[in-house]
């Protein structure tokens, strides 16, 4: 009952079925901040938010460019000099992808939270 990995499941499926969008709910600020970090890293279009009057729902745009994505369970905390370790382990090859991790300054891609200098706690990868 993960409603990050539900959401990262969500979207790797449409990608794989050929899908041009897909809805993800419950909504939340995690996944909609998930979403904006995958966005920057143009690995999904637009994404909006649908107020249904209950929790809502995020309507994403699919780009065709996401090979695996998926949530990091348990919430490893990742250290400022651990990056690597992490990489090696989540991604296929080096600068090959993201590590998606929640830090005192918010949600941020590992790239990101080296060049602030803060650690934090994984969340999940994309490739």
């Amino acid at each position: 009952m993960d409603p990050l990995s539900d959401a990262l499941a969500r979207i790797k499926n449409a990608e794989k079925a050929g899908k041009r969008e897909v809805i993800i709910e419950p909504a939340s600020k995690l996944i909609g901040n998930v979403l904006r970090v995958m966005k920057e890293h143009g690995y999904i279009g637009d994404f909006e938010f649908i107020d249904d009057k209950k929790a809502g729902k995020f309507k994403v745009k699919l780009l065709g460019r996401i090979n695996d994505c998926n949530a990091i369970k348990p919430r490893f905390p990742m250290r400022l000099g651990e990056s690597e370790k992490w990489e090696k382990r989540y991604l296929p090859a080096r600068e090959f992808g993201i590590l998606i991790l929640t830090t005192s300054k918010g949600v941020m891609s590992h790239k990101e939270a080296r060049e602030h200098g803060v650690g934090g706690h994984l969340l999940g990868y994309v490739y």
